[in-house]
C-alpha cells in the first residue's frame, strides 16, 4: 500500500529549495493533497492499482478544484523566481524578433503561396508571393487574427486548386485542431458563399483534401456526422468524401474508406494534369501505409497493402507515379509506377535503397530530387528519371534541407536551417547548378558566430552507437560545471534534424550547453532505427538517452547537479522514462504535454491511433513491455526525483491532460527529495495554434524556472553569444 506525505510535510518540500525567497511577500500554498481511491485493474492476470484513475475525468468538479490548487501552488513558486523581468524581456525579444518566417509554401497555378508569420502577430497568416525577392509584394489571402482577433483561430493547413484561382483553408479555434474547410476566391480574397465543409481536420486523423482538375470540386477527409456513429466513435472511421462546389454538403459524395480500420488516417494528391487522385492511407501512427489509386474513369484501384510498404507516393510530370518503398529496404528506395498501367507488378526501381535514409523526394521534368537522412542531418541528392545520379545540391553540411517547391523545369525552391543559421530558402536553377538565395529566408535575432557545434557518438547499452549533438559557446571548458540541457524525442518515426532553435540560443548565451540526441524509433537510420525504438523495443530509446546523459557527465561538460533535460508529447514521456529509470542523474525535467500511463492511453482517442507505435494492453507481450517502463506506474516512494515542471493543454486531442495530472499526483505523494514538483495547465491544446503571447509566457516560466533550478544568475544580454574567456 502506497503512502501519501502529510499535506505539512509535502508542503515545507515544495518550498525549501525557494529558501532565498524567504523574505518575499506572499506564503507559497502548498500542492493540494490527491486523495487516494482504491482501484484495481487487472491486466493479463496482473493486478495493478491505479488510485489516482479519478483523476482523468477533466470536468469532475474534484477534478477542477484540484487543478486551480495545482494551478495557485504553481503560480505562487513560479512567479517569486529571480530575474523574471529579465527573463520576459529577453524572451519576448526572441520570439518576436520581427523578421517573418515564410514555410509550407506551395505553386499552384503559376502563384507562389505561403503561409507568413510574422511576429508580434499572434498567428500565421496565408499569403500570396508574387516575388520571392521581395516580401513587401506578399498579399494576405487570410489572416485569422481578422477572423478572430482574441488570436485563438489558427489555420491548420491550406490547399489551392490546380489553377491557382482558389484555396481551400482549414480554421481551427483553442488548439483543439478541429478544423472546418472554407473556400477563398484568391483574386479577390474574399470567401465563396456557403462554401463550408465541417470537421475535415481533427486531433486523432488529422485531415487532407485535394482538388479535382478543373476546380469545381474536391476531395476530402471526412470524420462521422450526426448520427451515423455513436458518440465513442467520432473520432475514428474517416472516409474520403467528394464535395462539388455550389452543392449543399449533404449532398457529398463517398468515395473511399468503408472497409478500412477504426484507426485510418488520408493523406490527398491529385496529379497535375487532374487526371488522377491519390489517397495514401494511414494504419494509426506506427508507419503502416496503403496506396489508393482514382483514375480518368472515376474508379478506385488498391496499389498497395500495409505488408507491401509502400509509405510515400507522389506524381511525376510524365505519367508515373513515384514511391516510397522500404520492402527489403529499410533505409528506402523509389519505384516508378506508370499511371497507364497502375499496379505494383509493373513498377521498376529507379533509386535502390543506398547508405542514406531516404526521407522524401520531389521529382521535376527530367529528375528526382532526394532527400536522404544522415542520422539528424540531411542532404538532397538529385538522380535523372533514367536512373542516373547527378550529383548532391550544395547545401551547408550538418544541415537540415527540405522544401522542393515544384518552379517549372527541373528548378526547385528549397530551405535549409542548422542550429546556427535560421532558415534560409534558395531558388536551385538546373541549369548552372547554383543556389540563389531568396528574401524569404529568415533573420537571426542573436550573433551565433562564437557557437560552436560539436557532433559525437554515444554507446548505448546494447552497444547501438547513438548520435548526441553537442552546442556550446567557443570556449567552453570540459570541467564539469557546465549548466546542460538534453533534449530527444525517439518515436513515429519523426527525426531531429538541425534547427534553429532561439530557445537553445538563450540557454547558451547564459552560459549554458545543450545536447540534442537523435534516438531510436526515430528516421535518422531509416525503418530499422524505428522499429528498434518501437512497441516492446521502446525501452532502448530509453537507454539511448541515457547513454547520451552519461557521456556529457564522463566527458566533463557537466554533472548530475547541472543536468537539465527536456521534451514534448513522446518526448515527455521519455522524460517520464528517464527521471522514473535514472532519477539521480537529472537535476531537474521539464515535460510538456507528455504521455505517462501506458496501459491506459489508449483509453483515448488519439492513444488508439498510438497502438500502432506503442502496442495495446490487449497483447500479453505488449502491456508486460509498456508496464516495464509506464513512468506513471514506475515513481516509488522515497526515492529522490529531480525537480520537475509538467505543462499540459485542457484542450489537448493528442495527449489527454490527464496523463500530467496523474503523473503530479504520484510524484508529489512519492518524492523523498524536497525539490518542487509543479503542474502548469494552460487552456490551448498541444501546442498547434498558441497564441504568440501564450507561448512567450510559458517559455518565461519554463526558463525562469530551469535557470534557477540549476543555479544559474541571469545575466543580461547584448544579443551576442560570449567570446571566449580570455587567458
Amino acid at each position: 500500500m502506497q503512502q501519501r506525505l502529510k499535506p505539512a510535510i509535502a508542503a515545507l518540500s515544495l518550498m525549501l529549495p525557494l529558501t532565498s525567497l524567504a523574505g518575499a511577500k506572499g506564503a507559497i500554498p502548498p500542492p493540494p493533497a490527491a486523495a487516494k481511491k482504491a482501484v484495481v485493474d487487472t491486466y493479463h492476470g496482473t493486478k495493478v492499482d491505479d488510485p489516482y484513475q479519478w483523476l482523468e475525468k477533466s470536468d469532475d468538479p474534484e477534478v477542477r478544484k484540484w487543478v486551480d490548487g495545482q494551478t495557485a501552488h504553481m503560480r505562487a513558486v513560479l512567479d517569486k523566481l529571480p530575474s523574471r523581468d529579465a527573463i520576459r524581456a529577453r524572451i519576448t525579444t526572441l520570439l518576436s524578433h520581427k523578421s517573418a518566417a515564410h514555410y509550407a509554401m506551395v505553386q499552384r497555378g503559376g502563384v507562389l503561396f505561403s503561409m507568413k508569420f510574422q511576429p508580434p502577430r499572434q498567428q500565421s497568416m496565408l499569403v500570396v508571393l508574387p516575388s520571392v525577392d521581395d516580401t513587401s509584394s506578399a498579399r494576405v489571402l487570410v489572416d485569422p487574427m481578422e477572423l478572430d482577433p482574441s488570436g485563438r483561430t489558427t489555420i491548420d493547413f491550406f490547399v489551392p486548386s490546380l489553377d491557382g484561382k482558389k484555396v481551400a483553408v482549414s480554421l481551427s479555434k483553442d488548439g483543439t485542431e478541429s478544423g472546418d474547410v472554407t473556400i477563398y476566391d484568391v483574386a479577390t480574397g474574399k470567401a465563396l458563399p456557403g462554401e463550408v465543409v465541417p470537421r475535415v481536420n481533427g486531433g486523432t486523423a488529422g485531415g487532407s483534401l485535394t482538388w479535382n482538375g478543373d476546380g469545381t470540386g474536391f476531395f476530402y477527409t471526412r470524420y462521422p456526422r450526426g448520427e451515423e456513429r455513436p458518440a465513442e466513435d467520432r473520432d475514428f472511421f474517416q472516409q474520403v468524401y467528394f464535395h462539388k462546389l455550389g452543392t449543399a454538403g449533404d449532398q457529398d459524395t463517398y468515395e473511399l474508406g468503408k472497409d478500412a480500420p477504426r484507426i485510418a488516417n488520408y493523406h490527398l494528391k491529385t496529379s497535375d494534369d487532374g487526371s488522377h487522385v491519390l489517397a495514401i492511407l494511414g494504419n494509426g501512427d506506427g508507419g503502416e501505409y496503403a496506396l489508393y489509386l482514382r483514375g480518368p474513369k472515376g474508379t478506385w484501384t488498391q496499389l498497395s497493402a500495409f505488408e507491401d510498404k509502400l509509405v510515400d507516393a507522389t506524381f511525376g510530370r510524365d505519367g508515373a507515379l513515384y514511391a516510397l518503398s522500404r520492402k527489403d529496404a529499410p533505409r528506402g528506395k523509389v519505384l516508378r509506377i506508370p499511371l497507364a498501367t497502375p499496379a505494383l507488378d509493373k513498377a521498376t526501381v529507379l533509386v535502390p535503397e543506398g547508405e542514406a535514409s531516404i526521407a522524401g523526394f520531389r521529382p521535376t521534368a527530367t529528375r528526382l530530387y532526394v532527400v536522404e537522412q544522415l542520422g539528424g542531418p540531411t542532404r538532397m541528392r538529385m538522380v535523372g528519371l533514367d536512373g542516373k545520379e547527378l550529383g548532391v545540391v550544395p547545401t551547408p553540411p550538418v544541415s537540415s534541407v527540405g522544401g522542393g517547391v515544384y518552379l517549372g523545369g527541373d528548378d526547385l525552391l528549397l530551405g535549409t536551417s542548422s542550429y546556427t543559421e535560421p532558415v534560409a530558402v534558395y531558388r536551385y536553377g538546373a541549369k548552372d547548378g547554383k543556389l540563389a538565395k531568396t528574401a524569404l529566408g529568415r533573420t537571426s535575432p542573436v550573433d551565433t558566430r562564437n557557437v560552436v557545434v560539436d557532433r559525437v557518438m554515444c554507446t548505448s547499452k546494447d552497444g547501438t552507437q547513438v548520435p548526441l549533438n553537442i552546442l556550446h559557446g567557443r570556449g567552453t571548458k570540459l570541467n564539469g560545471n557546465n549548466p546542460t540541457l538534453l533534449t530527444g524525442y525517439g518515436g513515429f518515426n519523426i527525426s531531429l534534424s538541425p534547427g534553429f532553435n532561439v530557445m537553445n540560443l538563450a540557454f547558451i548565451e547564459q552560459g549554458g550547453v545543450v545536447a540534442i540526441a537523435n534516438l531510436r524509433g526515430g528516421a535518422e537510420f531509416g525503418e530499422e532505427w524505428h522499429a528498434n525504438g518501437s512497441l516492446t523495443k521502446k525501452q532502448n530509446v530509453f537507454d539511448d538517452f541515457y547513454a547520451c546523459a552519461k557521456l556529457l557527465v564522463d566527458k566533463k561538460w557537466t554533472k548530475p547537479e547541472r543536468l537539465a533535460i527536456q521534451g514534448g508529447s513522446n518526448g515527455g514521456l521519455l522524460m517520464g522514462a528517464a527521471l522514473t529509470q535514472h532519477p539521480e542523474m537529472y537535476r531537474t525535467v521539464l515535460a510538456h504535454v507528455g504521455i505517462y500511463d501506458m496501459l491506459r492511453v489508449e483509453l483515448t482517442p488519439n492513444g488508439q491511433f498510438n497502438t500502432t507505435e506503442y502496442g495495446t494492453v490487449k497483447n500479453p507481450e505488449h502491456f508486460q513491455a509498456m508496464y516495464g517502463y509506464s513512468p506513471y506506474h514506475q515513481v516509488k516512494n522515497g526515492v529522490k526525483y529531480p525537480s520537475v515542471l509538467f505543462t499540459s493543454g485542457e484542450n489537448d486531442p493528442r495527449v489527454d491532460p490527464f496523463h500530467s495530472r496523474k503523473m503530479v499526483a504520484r510524484l508529489q505523494e512519492a518524492t523523498g527529495s524536497k525539490r518542487p514538483v509543479l503542474l502548469r495547465t494552460n487552456n490551448m491544446g498541444h501546442g498547434m495554434g498558441t497564441p504568440l503571447d501564450q507561448e512567450i509566457e510559458e517559455e518565461v516560466d519554463v526558463y525562469a524556472f530551469l535557470f534557477n533550478e540549476l543555479g544559474m544568475k541571469y545575466k543580461p544580454v547584448n544579443g551576442k553569444v560570449p567570446a571566449p574567456a580570455s587567458k
